[in-house]
């Protein structure tokens, strides 16, 4: 961050310009009446009261506006700017999602909204992201396999414009894959040597059912290279709806009548393992059945596993002497000029 000012280096050199008033008095109007022969007194007179007051005024001025300029020079003008550098030490956070098709359901959201389990769970960490301009986010979704959406990185918009291309139906293959995503995500961060933090936000809707590592051996590998494992289930505690939607785009089907077209009942999931996973870790295990309750466990996770920021701040100058400086030789140029030709005194 960047910011500017003026200044002078020499701030009380410019009472030097308290003398300019004296000098103007002690000067009087400048230049010698002209010596020349007139046949009549009054004109020679006449003359000489303009070429006195008209030359005398206006050297005068240009004398003193030099002299005034040159003060300011020597007071030594400068452009001022403070900078201050952020040196941050960041916590790595891959954020491991449930993309299932169960993530389409629509118990999360208000009487009268049809925002699904994952719209609620996108508008959440897209706001977790914001807040953490320090850190290096990654995203990981999964439903039977994982499959990475963001690498970590600092780049945040980059990683929410990935994440607003997702929907639900994009993996095809079926299922819940937790252990998988686990052990995926923990590569991830082992692979970063100069970590000071890691740590993985798993939000999930339902057990695992399909991959090749079970969600607690997964675990155990996390805390083996020094990742914890938030993990949060989302959705009702009770049976609810699934309704129909198109796979290929994540919309939800509608009947004629604009209403939601009713497909399989969900059963509540089991979410003690999460529990498991977490404590191995050293972290903690969080529920949410609607936005807000989702909202707060972020924010909780956000005041939890917070950055180390310092803060470097430096000034740099750039001088501006000169300017006035060669306002002050042109001036001093014109003055001479005049002197010599327009106002040029005879002897």
């Amino acid at each position: 961050m960047t910011s500017g000012d003026f200044q002078f280096q020499y701030p009380w050199v410019l009472a030097l310009l308290a003398l300019l008033p004296v000098y103007a008095l002690l000067h009087g109007r400048a230049g010698k009446l002209s010596a020349l022969v007139f046949p009549s007194a009054d004109i020679a007179r006449a003359a000489g009261a303009t070429a006195r007051s008209a030359a005398g005024r206006l050297l005068l001025f240009l004398r003193i506006l030099t002299l005034a300029l040159c003060v300011v020079a020597l007071a030594g003008p400068r452009f001022a700017n403070d900078h201050t550098e952020t040196e941050a030490s960041g916590v790595d956070i891959m954020l491991v999602v449930d993309l299932s098709w169960s993530m389409m359901a629509l118990d999360m959201g208000g009487p009268d909204e049809r925002v699904s389990r994952f719209d609620i769970a996108s508008e959440v960490l897209e706001d977790f992201t914001r807040k953490r301009p320090n850190d290096r986010l990654g995203l990981l979704v999964f439903s039977a396999v994982p499959y990475l959406a963001s690498p970590l990185t600092l780049n945040h918009d980059w990683l929410i414009q990935n994440l607003r291309r997702l929907h639900v139906g994009m993996i095809r293959d079926l299922g819940t894959a937790i252990g998988d995503a686990t052990a995926a995500g923990a590569k991830r961060l082992k692979t970063l040597k100069d970590s000071k933090s890691r740590i993985i936000i798993l939000l999930t809707d339902g057990d695992n059912n399909k991959g090749e590592i079970d969600p607690v051996p997964a675990a155990q590998l996390a805390a083996a290279v020094g990742v914890k494992i938030y993990t949060i289930g989302i959705g009702v505690e009770e049976p609810c709806e699934l309704p129909l939607f198109d796979p290929s785009t994540g919309k939800l089907v509608l009947d004629a009548n604009g209403s939601v077209r009713p497909g399989m009942m969900l059963q509540p999931a089991n979410y003690s393992v999460l529990g498991k996973m977490s404590a191995l870790t050293g972290a903690k295990t969080y529920r949410a059945k609607n936005r807000r309750e989702l909202q707060r466990i972020y924010d909780e996770i956000d005041s939890l596993e917070k950055s180390e920021v310092k803060l470097r701040r430096f000034t740099t100058y750039r001088p501006l002497f000169q300017w006035p400086l060669l306002a002050a030789v042109g001036l001093l140029g014109l003055e001479l000029l005049l002197v010599n030709t327009r106002f040029r005194r005879v002897p």
